[in-house]
C-alpha cells in the first residue's frame, strides 16, 4: 500500500504542508503523541496469525534490509518508531537498514539479487520479476493504494474512449501498467490504440504539468497530489472494482528460506502497525507529512480512500495475480507462462 515516491511540484520540489483550514498540524507535539500512542497500542502486542513462528534460528542475520518507497507511509511509520528493530532484536538481528527506491520495478530487481531482504510493491512488478526468473517469494498481501487515470483539467479528453491515439503515461512494469491496460479495455481499447509513454512517477509529474502527455495513470499519493495541486481530472479510478488490485510484500527467496522467523516477525510487525494506522488516519497523515514534505491534507485524501490490512496471500489474490500473468502473456508483455503459486511462501509449521 502507498508504494509510490512523493510527487514533486512543477519546480521539482515536494509540496510543503499548507496552512489552510482543516490541515493536520505536523508539529513535533503531534508526531510525538502519535508515536506514543502507537508504542502503547494493544494491536502491537506480539501475537496474531503471523506471530506464532518466532523461534530464533541457529544463526540470525546481523542486518535486515528493507526496501521502501518515499510515499509508502506505512513503512515510513515502521521506520519512524522504530518498531521493527525492537521486534527483531530478540531474534538476533542487530540492525535494520532502510533502502529507498522511487517505485516497484527497481526495488524488485534489487530484491531478486539479494541487495535487500524484503520490500512492498503493487501487483505488476512481481509478474515481470517472476517472468524474468527473479529469486523472490510473496510473503503477504495488502489492499493496493488507489490508482487513477488522470488528465489535465482543461483537456478535451472526456472519457476513456477519447484516449485513442493519445499519449498515456505510466511506469513500465508498475501497478499503473496493469491499471492502464484494464482501464483501456473498459473502452474497448488496448495499448496499441494509444501511445504508451513509459515514465517513472517523478518524470511523469513534470511531463503532466508541462503538457507533454495527455493522460497519466498513477497511484496515491501521486493521485492525490495531482488532484489537489495540479488540478487533475479523474477519468477512472480503482474505486471501480473492475480496476482494483492488491499490493504485496515480497522477500528474497534464499533469505526467507534461511531465516523464516525473521520474515514472520517482520510481516507480523508490519501487520500490527497497519492495523493501528487504519484506526488513526489523522495521526498517520501528520507522520507522513513530516517524513515526506507532502502536505497533510493530501495524505488525508489518500488515506480516506485506502484500506488498511496485511495478511497471508488469499486464494483470491493468488488467482488475481495468475489472471494478470496470463493476460500479460496473451498480450505479449511477458515472454512465458508461469504459475504464481510457485513463489508464494509459507512459514514453516510451529514446532511442538
Amino acid at each position: 500500500m502507498f508504494g509510490a515516491g512523493a510527487g514533486p511540484s512543477k519546480n521539482g520540489r515536494f509540496p510543503r504542508p499548507s496552512g489552510e483550514e482543516g490541515t493536520v498540524q505536523t508539529n513535533r507535539r503531534t508526531i510525538h503523541r502519535a508515536l506514543l500512542a502507537l508504542a502503547g497500542a494493544p494491536a502491537l502486542a506480539s501475537r496474531g496469525a503471523f506471530a506464532q513462528q518466532q523461534q530464533q534460528p541457529p544463526s540470525a542475520p546481523q542486518e535486515f534490509r528493507v526496501g521502501f518507497q518515499k510515499g509508502s507511509a506505512l513503512l515510513l511509520l515502521v521506520r519512524k518508531r522504530p518498531s521493527l528493530e525492537t521486534r527483531l532484536r530478540p531474534l538476533g538481528v542487530q540492525s535494520v537498514k532502510w533502502v529507498e527506491f522511487q517505485f516497484g520495478p527497481p526495488m524488485l530487481e534489487a530484491l531478486g539479487h539479494g541487495a535487500i531482504d524484503i520490500g512492498s510493491v503493487g501487483d505488476t512488478p512481481p509478474i515481470f520479476a517472476q517472468a524474468g526468473g527473479s529469486d523472490i517469494v510473496y510473503v503477504a498481501g495488502t489492499p493496493s493504494a488507489q490508482h487513477a487515470v488522470l488528465v489535465p483539467r482543461d483537456s478535451p479528453v472526456r472519457s476513456l474512449a477519447d484516449l485513442k491515439g493519445r499519449r498515456v503515461a505510466f511506469g513500465r512494469g508498475s501497478s499503473a501498467h496493469n491499471v492502464a491496460i484494464k482501464a483501456l479495455a473498459l473502452a474497448g481499447l488496448t495499448l496499441k490504440d494509444v501511445v504508451p509513454t513509459y515514465l517513472a512517477p517523478a518524470d511523469a509529474t513534470a511531463a503532466f504539468n508541462g503538457g507533454n502527455i495527455d493522460a497519466w495513470v498513477v497511484w496515491d499519493p501521486y493521485y492525490a497530489i495531482a488532484e489537489r495541486h495540479y488540478g487533475a481530472r479523474v477519468l477512472a479510478d480503482t474505486s471501480d472494482r473492475r480496476l482494483a488490485s492488491s499490493s504485496y510484500y515480497l522477500a528474497h527467496r534464499p533469505f526467507a528460506g534461511k531465516h523464516p522467523a525473521v520474515i514472520t516477525a517482520a510481516v507480523d510487525e508490519i501487520r500490527q502497525v497497519t492495523e493501528w494506522a487504519g484506526a488513526h488516519r489523522a495521526d498517520l497523515a501528520a507522520l507522513a507529512a513530516e517524513a515526506t514534505g507532502i502536505d497533510a491534507p493530501t495524505w488525508q485524501a489518500a488515506f480516506a480512500r485506502a484500506e488498511f490490512s496485511v495478511g497471508p496471500l488469499t486464494d483470491a489474490q493468488i488467482a488475481q495475480q495468475q489472471e494478470l500473468a496470463d493476460n500479460f502473456y496473451a498480450l505479449g508483455i511477458v515472454p512465458k507462462k508461469f504459475t504464481v503459486r510457485d513463489i508464494v511462501w509459507k512459514a514453516p509449521a510451529a514446532k511442538g
